[in-house]
């Protein structure tokens, strides 16, 4: 007989091998839902021992009918549809995983930095549209000559400055925990936010979503930047209101922007940013590696059994 009960409330995995072998060894249950609602997450999880959540909503309504979870595990670095609050108020861990796609994000959005500085989007279609010209339409210095900033400097935003100091250019990054000494030793110099912004040729989002950080970057931000700017965002969508963005790219305020992650998902059709200039959009899509997914899932269904077990948890978000 089974010794605790461990729900998914949703997933878009391929298997669940990882988490059938990891739960199963364990001595466990493993049920598997597609909740969109919270009164299918409710009716799915009341009675479960560990929760394990893709995109279900499990808010203050969920965590109130949980009668004996011990633990709540996201899949993924960011905890939007998890109230963090209403868990800890009722001794609830809740973890993320942070560490699954570190490298792969950071590629997403140097690739976004580097087609926009090499302006291979705009070339592309200006050829295929018919005009072959062998300068580019606007500015373009080498990257050696530019600076690249991460608002952030944790893990995604190291791996990222790794990857662009082979170009060479100046490096900085604004991030109000991470000592200067620390950048430093990167090779990063650390500057305040204002600083970064009006500094920065390419700008990389690598903050968390807290009321601070929403629409960091908007109309006025935008208006501190170069001209030049291009800004890439491959954090959390909510970092940038994203209708000022698409109204500077539309009247040149600054050069470009890479966007993986948005408010709204899908992307409404209607939204401006489809139709800005010069806006190289992606999918939600900067997680992905074929090795990141099944990581992924054996590092949250890990995590789970040591909730359930009463081992050190490694990533509680709620502490």
């Amino acid at each position: 007989m089974s010794t605790f009960r461990v729900v998914i409330t949703d997933h878009g995995f391929p298997n669940l091998k990882h988490e059938e072998d990891v739960i199963g060894a364990a001595g466990g249950e493993l049920i598997v839902a597609q909740c969109t609602t919270t009164a299918e997450v409710i009716e799915a999880s009341r009675d479960a021992d560990a929760l394990l959540v893709q995109w279900a909503p499990v808010d203050s309504s969920v965590i109130a009918e949980l009668t004996q979870c011990k633990v709540i595990v996201r899949y993924g670095i960011g905890v939007d549809n998890v109230d963090l609050v209403a868990a800890k108020a009722r001794d609830i861990p809740v973890c993320n995983i942070p560490d699954y796609g570190v490298h792969e994000v950071a590629e997403h959005a140097v690739s976004l930095g580097l087609a926009l500085a090499r302006q291979l989007p705009m070339i592309d279609a200006r050829l295929r549209s018919g005009t072959w010209k062998i300068v580019p339409d606007r500015p373009m210095p080498s990257l050696s000559e530019m600076t690249f900033a991460t608002a952030g400097f944790g893990r995604i935003a190291r791996a990222a400055h790794t990857m662009m100091s082979g170009f060479g250019g100046k490096r900085i990054a604004y991030d109000p925990f991470v000592p200067a000494d620390v950048m430093g030793k990167a090779g990063v110099e650390k500057v305040q936010l204002d600083e970064l912004f009006a500094r920065a040729d390419i700008v990389s989002l690598h903050l968390p979503l807290t009321d601070e950080t929403k629409y960091m970057v908007n109309a006025q931000r935008i208006a501190s930047m170069k001209k030049t700017a291009i800004v890439v965002n491959t954090a959390r969508g909510p970092l940038i209101d994203t209708t000022a963005l698409a109204a500077a790219l539309e009247g040149e305020e600054i050069a470009a922007a890479g966007v993986d992650v948005f408010e709204d998902e899908p992307l409404p059709h209607d939204h401006p940013l489809r139709t800005a200039k010069h806006a190289l959009l992606t999918s939600h899509v900067a997680w992905y590696s074929e090795s990141s997914i099944p990581r992924l899932q054996q590092l949250a269904v890990e995590e789970v059994v040591r909730g359930l077990q009463g081992e050190d948890l490694k990533n509680q978000v709620n502490k």
